[in-house]
Order: C-alpha cells, then sequence, then structure tokens
C-alpha cells in the first residue's frame, strides 16, 4: 500500500469525524433545550423532590380536606368511572369471577387477602386487617407503597377526589352498603 491510499483512508476518517461533529453541533443549535417551565405539564406517578417536599409540607396537610370530607362529598357515578382502569383485573359484580386480582363486591369491611380461589402474595397475606375506609385510601393512592411486595402493579390513584370517588363506588357494591365514616359526629 503505497503513501497515497494512506492518505485517502485518513482523509475519510478525518471527513467522517468531521461530518458527525458538524451534524451534532447543527442538532444542538436547532434543537435546542432549556429547563422546563414552573407551569409545565405534569405527569402523574411521577414523584420529583419538590412534589414530595410539598406532599409533607405541613401547611398543605393541614388545609386539605379530610376523607371522611371527601368522602361525604363522593359520587359514586364518578368512581364507576374512576373503576374503568381497575376493570382490567377486577370484577365489580356479585358472585364475579377473579381476574389477575380479587372480585370487588362488598370490599369495604372483608378481611384482607380473604377472597374464595384467588392466590395472595405473600406481602398481602401479612397485610392482614380488614378493608376500611382510610386502608383502603392509603392502598388505593400507591399500592405498593403501602404494602410492598404485593403483586398489584397498579401505580395507583394519585388525585384524593377520585380515590373518595372510587371508595363510595366501592362501598355501594353490597347488599347492604356500610356507613360512612363521621365527618363531625354520626356515622352517615
Amino acid at each position: 500500500m503505497d503513501s497515497f491510499e494512506l492518505n485517502k483512508i485518513a482523509g475519510a476518517v478525518l471527513f467522517a469525524v468531521l461530518i458527525i461533529l458538524g451534524v451534532q453541533n447543527l442538532a444542538g443549535v436547532i434543537y435546542a433545550t432549556g429547563t422546563a417551565d414552573a407551569n409545565a405539564y405534569i405527569v402523574e406517578g411521577v414523584e420529583t423532590a419538590s412534589a414530595v417536599a410539598s406532599t409533607n409540607d405541613a401547611e398543605a396537610i393541614a388545609g386539605a380536606p379530610s376523607l371522611a370530607m371527601l368522602l361525604a362529598g363522593a359520587d359514586g357515578e364518578v368512581g364507576e368511572k374512576v373503576a374503568r382502569k381497575c376493570a382490567t383485573c377486577h370484577t365489580f359484580d356479585s358472585g364475579g369471577a377473579n381476574k389477575v386480582g380479587p372480585n370487588l363486591w362488598n370490599i369495604i369491611g372483608h378481611a384482607v387477602a380473604a377472597r374464595e380461589g384467588f392466590s395472595y402474595s405473600a406481602a398481602m397475606v401479612e397485610f392482614g386487617g380488614a378493608w376500611d375506609y382510610e386502608r383502603l385510601d392509603d392502598f388505593l393512592e400507591a399500592p405498593k407503597k403501602s404494602v410492598p411486595g404485593t403483586k398489584m402493579s397498579f401505580a395507583g390513584v394519585r388525585k384524593p377526589k377520585d380515590r373518595a370517588n372510587l371508595i363510595e363506588y366501592m362501598r355501594l357494591l353490597s347488599d347492604s352498603p356500610p356507613p360512612l365514616p363521621p365527618v363531625g359526629g354520626e356515622l352517615q
């Protein structure tokens, strides 16, 4: 191989490097990115440091309505719409079959991990107890956080009002719906 051939190879390599760098710089100019605006769209299910800090803020918690207040104003029909995202894995009718998840008819007041014919994770069995309003609200907000090790892959229902509507819908899925928790005194 003579020196002319080596010069052609070296020139081709240098030309390729120049093209790559040029395209990279041109793309950086055309598609310049900046920091996100504070009013940018928030994706549910993704927590940022500021979101975590704001949920721990005592003032925000103090001003938020209680679960009992949310349930008192909850709408079962709206909750039925929220429950559509659950229908992939759960049934809601009396005597309904278990799917990927257990049937949810008459779940409030029912023992945790006790549906006949469904194989629960060890974490859910260990969670134990019964599904009251507070436990159900906590679980629906973030199942994997509430019961680490659960097989349920659902990310959760982030908005408290949506959870209250969903819980109201599930409360009504019973031959005799359990009373709502007291807002300021008696059961409703």
